[in-house]
């Protein structure tokens, strides 16, 4: 039986380059070619398939509606290609990665679910960040993130994890005092508990439910979402969280006042530089995130 014909890999090499970068003078930079010379090695693997995959204009390359078809067909065989590879090879090191987590997002939703990354990739390895200011590390100290943001800054590569509505989250005793119907009067003795990086979740919430004006007794802030769960838990004050806390923390102590459901100003973003992305260990972990759906 003859053997197939192999598709010209340095061709796709700059294909794959391009399309995860987003650029093709970047992706000829990151593989020391010319721009000329990457987009006739794309024409290659044009010629090979057939097809257009991208359309050329003004020294920039969009990728076509066959294009994008040809990219996702084409990039778990080759994820799978490097698996076999990786397991068949004594030569290989480990993969790390350096990930900038959020402590409540690691705990309740990440690391739930990090024993099937490492079945799937047992070379790769993750050293895990929870410091502050975990965006702007990007590219320096970090070569990705998972952040809570309103959104990230221009320049990054971006995927957005989820989308959230803000409830005012507290202790049943704290629920049963306030009663079915919230008011200014009935919360303003009341001690709302606020993230630090997240001020715009109570004026959303307020807003939301006509209570611009009201004064709260105390409102007391906190630079983890763990610990004001647990302080809520414990009748310190009414915390303004997302919905998706309060169910996976799954905690009997715990309910939410009612109210109009709220949009919250905030969502969990993965981000890292689009450069990070031809980093093994990155796309892995971009990849398998992207697919899990934490």
């Amino acid at each position: 039986m003859p053997s197939r014909r192999l598709p010209p890999l340095r061709a796709l090499e700059a294909f794959m380059r391009t399309v995860r970068l987003g650029s093709a003078r970047a992706a000829a930079e990151e593989i020391g070619l010319s721009p000329s010379a990457l987009s006739r090695r794309i024409t290659n693997l044009e010629e090979f398939v057939g097809k257009k995959l991208f359309t050329r204009a003004r020294q920039s390359m969009q990728l076509t509606d066959e294009g994008q078809a040809f990219y996702e067909a084409v990039n778990p065989h080759l994820e799978a290609l490097a698996r076999a590879v990786e397991s068949q090879s004594d030569n290989i090191a480990l993969l790390r990665l350096r990930l900038g987590v959020l402590p409540m997002f690691g705990s309740q939703r990440l690391f739930p679910r990090l024993g099937e990354l490492r079945k799937r990739h047992p070379l790769l390895h993750i050293d895990i960040d929870t410091a502050p200011h975990l965006e702007d590390r990007v590219g320096d100290t970090l070569d990705a993130a998972i952040i809570l943001s309103r959104g990230p800054a221009s320049g990054l590569h971006a995927v957005r994890l989820d989308h959230n509505l803000v409830h005012a989250i507290c202790s049943k005793d704290i629920a049963r005092a306030i009663g079915p119907e919230i008011t200014a009067e009935s919360l303003s003795k009341q001690t709302f508990l606020i993230h630090n990086e997240l001020p715009e979740s109570f004026v959303a919430w307020k807003k939301a439910n006509r209570l611009e004006d009201m004064e709260a007794g105390a409102i007391d802030h906190y630079d983890s979402g763990a610990l004001m769960l647990e302080a809520a838990a414990q009748g310190l004050g009414i915390a303004i969280m997302h919905d998706d806390h309060l169910r996976r923390a799954n905690d009997n102590r715990l309910t939410n006042l009612p109210g109009v459901p709220v949009e919250s100003p905030y969502s969990y973003w993965f981000v890292c530089k689009p450069v990070a992305l031809e980093s093994r260990p990155v796309r892995i972990f971009h990849d398998w995130l992207v697919r899990a759906g934490l």
